[in-house]
Formats: structure tokens, sequence, C-alpha cells
């Protein structure tokens, strides 16, 4: 694939997802790469080094808040941006991702291909600006 597609890696245990977002940011300029459930994610995002994380919570074995510690916790990995899509809508969990975790973005399922493509847009395009400042 082209070098000026943007990378993200999707870690979500349902393939179906995984799917949809590689159909929905694939049509847009970006190289999705699936991993299903944490811990294929976590060597995903070491081998593929993304531009962008989007991070189910919800997975057995290792859940999306162990996969965004880890991330944190490492040296190449805590500075790729994370978009936390989940199923988990409540209010209470919004204000753990976005103010306490601190992940870029937070969708909840379902998403429209719109509301997507803008948050993931939205975070590189944050992301780049930091970087270049």
């Amino acid at each position: 694939m082209a070098d000026d597609l943007k990378k993200v890696v999707c870690i979500e245990d349902e393939l179906e997802m995984i799917e949809l977002v590689k159909l929905i940011l694939g049509r847009n300029k970006f190289e999705v790469i699936g991993a299903v459930g944490g811990q294929e994610g976590l060597n995903k995002i070491a081998e593929v080094k993304p531009d962008l994380v989007l991070l189910d919570l919800m997975m057995p074995e290792m859940d999306g808040w162990e996969v965004y510690q880890k991330m944190k916790a490492s040296e190449e990995m805590r500075d790729i941006p994370v978009i936390v899509v989940t199923a988990k809508a409540q209010s209470i969990d919004r204000v753990l991702g976005l103010h306490i975790a601190r992940v870029d973005d937070y969708i909840t399922k379902p998403f429209g291909p719109q509301e997507l493509l803008e948050s993931v847009e939205r975070v590189i395009r944050n992301r780049n600006k930091a970087k270049s400042s």
C-alpha cells in the first residue's frame, strides 16, 4: 500500500466490526489493520507503529483498558492516539475515558460512518498539529 496512507490498528473482538471499520476508513485513504483481542492488538501496534488505534473496551482475556494501560506504559506506544469504540454508552464511561484516562476520543456503538471518519480525521489532524508545534 502507498506510504501516504495513514495506518490505523483496529483492536476488536468481533471480526464484523473490523471489516466495517476497514470498509469505512479504507475508502478514505486509511490502511486499517485488524487485530482480534488485546494481546494481538498490542503485537500489531508494535509491528505496524500506526498513526492511530481504535480500541474496543469489552473484550475477553484482555479488555480495552488493560491494552490502553500497556500502551501508555510503553515508550514506543505511549504517544499513539487512541479512540475508544465501545458499546458502553453510559455517560460515566465516557467521562472516565475522556477525562480520567485521557483517550483522544470516545465513540459509542452503533456509530455512523461519518462519525467514525470525522473522529479519526480530527484526532490525526490534532496529533499532527501537536507534533509540528
